[in-house]
């Protein structure tokens, strides 16, 4: 809204005071010679409903607020292209000066010709409508000024009851005066280009358009400001029965009520008679434009719904989810996400053609940047909509729980990248440990030692390989995925490291022991071969930390938010952390580049760049994975045997886009999806290659990260630079250390990582705010 004039002319002032302080009593007059007229009693309209009325006009206040209208939210890809409205009401709020001068006549012709020369009421045209009503015995002809008009619309958008929307349409003089009132206090305080610009904003013109600028976008597909004479005697036709005179189910109606804005223009003097009867001649003139409300019709849907859980979930952006969700919908906003279009067509083009919407199988594909833990690109086969047939649906697969509609589906072999890591982390065993890996092996449950230091006691173990046998270092076992070699090498990690780097990789795991009895348990012996649940999102950015080189972000589908202004509401940064040390991370993706390579199970989908990546397959067959990177992004794509319920199925046997599967693989299955979507990308994507893993640094040479805290942060950035380290800054953290000192890094001092490796600087606030007291008490009785 644009701000109102608080200036009009002394002389006008005056008399629109004067116009005011007489206007109740000129009502009163008004009705008492009508009603007498109509041989009815004075007291039949204000005798026992009087003082009621006139207790309830003094009882009002003074000024109704003019809240803010609601306006659609816009999501935008990162490019700034848009790919989603959100709204309860579809508007767009504009100034007078975006709203075209032969639309301003129009209205005022036919709703209030002389709108800008009377008060709060125009008797004039009050006793007319009186007179014409009364003569038709109904209500044919409206007296309400533009003024009463924009009160009683302002009533009505901002009522929160059924009874408060009823009281604002109730046909009754007390609901006339009590609108009056409020008429009477927005002539005075604000300009009538104002009260003109918020009816244009507030009206509803039919179909779902509420406002003129979304009026003029819907039915004409132009701004407000490019209306021509012949739109705008049509749109300032419909608001007076925006259902009755809709032009897309009624064109004759709305036609004969155009021409009629356009006579009453002629006889205003407003527009030539000739230049009327011209444009009468001519059609409506619609170029109707769907208003595409909600995900479903995105271009990304299923990323689209990801942002709006995401931001329900930001309790910044309201204390309830009532809150949110006006916000979200009503607020006008500007939503700038991480998505990029190119990825997203070339993420649906795949899994479209490997995994058809009505198959017994879910395929789903993740895309997430390194080192920024942007979300690129969300796909899945089961297309946004309530058509079960055509196999659509609103559950979305491809993120976690908390943001989705699944618990996620077992990732099998993809999850021994996080025993390697531990392994190496732990520098106690060397890339070239060799362990006879048998076809099968019985090992003890004991012999795994769990957080508490204590055995995990489950009794004996038989496990089988379901590729090559025999003797295997990390090299061989991973890119062979040996599961006698990963069964070993957990032995000599233990359960808890592996389990605790992986939820810090961004896997959401919530039950390390599951039940009473053990049941699905996540932090156990068999967690190198993936059984907990998870979803391509977090596989995805648990291996964007690997092709960071142990640096972990936060997966971020929104980078900031903008209010109906354009003002900066909230950025959401990155958030990162190093997990992992750079040299580590680079010994993991030097052995996973192999299953990529000639031998390798992935050598065969690569894509043009340099890539690295680990097949999954789960003992029943129920899910297959791959999840693969390049140094610049990182996917994950499944496939999954799901029911039209979404209910776990075995893929053996299936026949998933058109192909029938005997025994299903990551690398035969999930791989090609997403290798052909990473050959479509690579053109995109920077020629960058890892980096070789120093192997004095995987052995133990790691450099200790220097405590600073307290320091101030310019002194602290060249402590750790002179360090080796690579230091950032990161979000306020409430502190007594002084303001803007450091207050806490990521991670701590004293942490041991490699030459380059990023360290977040926390600022301190200075202070820490006091607990709240969880209940009052009770004040005691007595002097004080």
């Amino acid at each position: 809204m644009s701000k109102p004039d608080q200036g009009p002319a002394e002389d006008s002032s005056r008399s629109r005071i004067m116009t005011h302080l007489g206007v109740m009593a000129a009502v009163a007059t008004v009705i008492g010679v009508l009603t007498a007229g109509l041989a009815l009693p004075f007291a039949a309209v204000m005798g026992a409903a009087s003082e009621d009325i006139s207790r309830g006009i003094d009882e009002l206040p003074s000024e109704l607020e003019a809240k803010p209208l609601a306006q659609k939210t816009s999501v935008y890809d990162a490019d700034g292209n848009l790919i989603a409205s959100l709204y309860d009401e579809n508007r767009i709020t504009v100034g007078l000066h975006q709203i075209s001068r032969k639309m301003v006549e129009a209205i005022v012709a036919i709703e209030d010709y002389r709108f800008f020369e009377h008060g709060a009421l125009d008797l004039r045209g009050t006793l007319r409508a009186l007179v014409t009503n009364q003569a038709s015995a109904g209500v044919v002809q409206g007296g309400s000024s533009i003024t009463q008009q924009m009160v009683k619309l302002t009533l009505v958008d901002q009522a929160e009851t059924k009874e408060e929307r009823r009281a604002a349409t109730d046909e009754t003089y007390a609901r006339k005066f009590k609108e009056l009132r409020y008429a009477i206090a927005f002539e005075q305080n604000y300009s009538k280009e104002w009260i003109l610009e918020r009816y244009l904003n507030i009206a509803y013109f039919g179909d779902g358009a509420y406002g003129i600028q979304a009026a003029a976008k819907h039915f004409f597909n132009k701004n407000a400001k490019q209306l021509n004479l012949r739109e705008s005697a049509t749109l300032a036709g419909l608001v007076k029965n925006p259902t009755g005179y809709d032009p897309t189910n009624y064109p004759e109606r709305a036609l004969s009520r155009r021409n009629l804005v356009l006579d009453r223009m002629a006889e205003l003097n407003v527009i030539p008679d000739e230049k009327a009867a011209q444009l009468k001649s001519r059609k409506l003139g619609l170029n109707i434009q769907p208003a595409a409300n909600g995900c479903v019709n995105s271009p990304a849907p299923f990323f689209c719904d990801y942002v709006v859980n995401y931001l329900m979930a930001d309790r910044s952006l309201g204390k309830t989810k009532a809150d949110r969700e006006r916000m979200i919908k009503s607020g006008g906003l500007s939503i700038r996400t991480t998505l990029n279009l190119d990825y997203q067509r070339a993420a649906d083009e795949s899994v479209r053609n490997r995994v058809y919407p009505t198959d017994q199988a879910i395929g789903g594909l993740a895309m997430v940047e390194p080192r920024t833990g942007d979300v690129k690109a969300l796909s899945q086969s089961r297309p946004m909509g309530a058509n079960k047939a055509a196999g659509q649906t609103y559950l979305n697969y491809v993120v976690p729980q908390e943001f989705g509609d699944s618990a996620g589906f077992q990732a099998g072999s993809t999850f021994k990248a996080f025993v390697l890591a531990a392994a190496l982390k732990q520098g106690n065993i060397s890339m070239n440990q060799t362990f006879n890996s048998p076809p099968t092996l019985t090992v003890r449950r004991e012999d795994y030692i769990d957080c508490d230091g204590k055995p995990y006691d489950y009794g004996p173990w038989t496990v089988s390989n379901s590729t090559t046998s025999g003797a295997k270092n990390m090299y061989t076992g991973t890119r062979e995925s040996v599961n006698t070699f990963y069964i070993q090498l957990m032995r000599e990690t233990g359960l808890c490291e592996p389990y605790e780097l992986a939820k810090k990789m961004g896997v959401r795991l919530t039950n390390p022991e599951g039940d009473e009895y053990g049941n699905g348990a996540e932090r156990v012996a068999s967690f190198t071969l993936g059984v907990p649940d998870t979803s391509p999102l977090e596989m995805a950015e648990a291996y964007a930390t690997f092709a960071g080189r142990g640096l972990h972000c936060d997966s971020r589908p929104v980078a900031a938010i903008e209010d109906a202004q354009g003002n900066l509401l909230k950025e959401y940064p990155s958030k990162c952390q190093q997990v992992l040390p750079g040299a580590v991370g680079d010994a993991v993706n030097d052995v996973l580049r192999g299953v990529m390579e000639p031998g390798g199970f992935g050598q065969y989908i690569a894509p043009p760049q340099v890539s690295a990546g680990k097949t999954g397959t789960t003992q029943s067959g129920r899910a297959v994975w791959f999840v693969g990177y390049t140094p610049n992004l990182a996917a994950a794509s499944m496939i999954a045997g799901a029911n039209q319920y979404g209910q776990p199925i075995p893929l053996g046997g299936q026949t998933v886009g058109g192909g029938y599967i005997s025994a299903a693989s990551g690398s035969g299955v999930a791989g090609p999806m997403w290798g052909d979507a990473m050959r479509v990308i690579s053109q995109w994507l920077p020629d960058e290659d890892f980096q070789r893993p120093d192997s004095a640094q995987i052995a133990g040479a790691l450099t200790t990260v220097p405590d600073v805290v307290g320091q101030s942060m310019s002194d602290a950035e060249a402590t750790l630079r002179a360090a080796g380290f690579n230091p950032t800054i990161g979000a306020y953290v409430n502190s007594e250390v002084p303001d803007g000192s450091v207050a806490e890094t990521t991670p701590a001092g004293g942490a041991q990582l490699s030459g380059g490796d990023t360290v977040v600087l926390h600022p301190s606030t200075g202070y820490i705010p006091e607990k709240k007291s969880k209940g009052k008490k009770k004040r005691k009785k007595g002097r004080g």
